[in-house]
């Protein structure tokens, strides 16, 4: 089945759209490691994911630390499948924005 571009505004914004990028090409990520790439705050971060969950895109799940001897658990998340999907239809239209934009010009 082709995919089929479509923008997505709720992928758009920029730190959402840095978040799918950096989820796509892995099964998940420590919340920790995409904060401090992202370079966002703790809160700002949980904003975005909130966001990213309530559109059926990202989900998080809480796990103790293997490396760690305390009980604190990370919060780990993960692109679903719909955000995959989701989340290249918007790549695809963007490549044809782009692509449009360029032979306008």
């Amino acid at each position: 089945m082709a995919l089929e571009p479509r923008f997505d505004e709720t992928i758009h914004a920029p730190t959402r759209l840095r978040v799918c990028g950096m989820l796509r090409p892995v099964d998940e990520i420590d919340f920790a490691v995409l904060r401090d790439s992202l370079g966002v705050s703790d809160a700002s971060l949980s904003k975005h994911l909130k966001v990213l969950t309530e559109a059926g895109y990202v989900a998080t799940t809480k796990r103790a630390s293997t490396t760690r001897s305390d009980s604190r658990r990370l919060t780990w998340v993960r692109l679903t499948a719909a955000g995959r999907r989701a989340f290249d239809a918007h790549v695809a239209a963007l490549r044809d924005i782009s692509a449009g934009a360029a032979t306008a010009g």
